[in-house]
């Protein structure tokens, strides 16, 4: 009775461990994200949204068996679940890969040169383009949580540092669809036609699928 009573404790005390907040996860791994951030130069923000993102502020099965915090993939020992995961000794051993991890793909390293430690929103979008995840809006679910969360106070900005403004996206008109046609005449040829309906040979032919330059009197050809 003592045993079960004991084996009911701890599975009750593990799924409260589990169920912790993510307010909880970030005061418990705040301290070595500033610590990587500040030896590295990447934003802590950064290293805690991905972490929060990964692993469900730590309580995706991932993070509770195999001490994986962002999401690597490779070969484990555990023998509780099966999973093409990686595990890792400790919670902030896997922070430190993630470092590491960053550092060795050349198109995660040159953000380290490109970007400040404070502008998490470029670190982000960069590690997206590098192909970090699959999804489309991995980088502005990031964001998201780092503003949420206001994980950016854990980067230690200075006072007069002034954020990045995104350049508004180019607006470029769509071109409209020319609806004209010209009626072949007599005499005519794709030349005196192009010049005289200001455009090209070529484009007469690609619009009208032709293949050769022969035209018929009464062809009507799009423009």
């Amino acid at each position: 009775m003592k045993k079960f009573l004991l084996l009911s404790f701890l599975c009750i005390k593990a799924v409260f461990a589990w169920a912790q907040t993510t307010e909880e996860y970030i005061e418990e791994y705040a301290d070595i994200a500033q610590d990587l951030a500040e030896e590295h130069h990447i934003p802590a923000s950064i290293i805690l949204g991905v972490a929060i993102h990964e692993s469900a502020a730590g309580k995706s099965k991932i993070a509770r068996y195999l001490n994986n915090h962002f999401g690597f993939k490779g070969k484990n020992s555990n023998t509780e679940i099966r999973s093409a995961y990686r595990d890792f000794p400790t919670v902030d051993s896997s922070y430190v890969h993630f470092i590491t991890f960053l550092k060795s793909r050349t198109y995660f390293n040159v953000l380290f040169d490109k970007y400040d430690q404070y502008d998490f929103k470029a670190w982000a979008k960069g590690i997206q383009r590098g192909g970090y995840a699959r999804s489309r809006t991995w980088a502005s679910q990031v964001i998201a949580l780092i503003k949420k969360y206001e994980l950016y106070e854990y980067d230690n900005r200075p006072e007069d540092y002034v954020e990045p403004v995104e350049p508004l996206p180019v607006y470029r008109p769509k071109k409209k669809k020319s609806n004209r046609t010209y009626t072949v005449k007599q005499g005519d040829n794709l030349s005196i036609i192009a010049k005289r309906n200001k455009t090209t040979v070529k484009a007469i032919m690609g619009k009208n699928g032709l293949k050769s330059n022969a035209l018929k009197p009464g062809q009507k050809l799009k423009l």
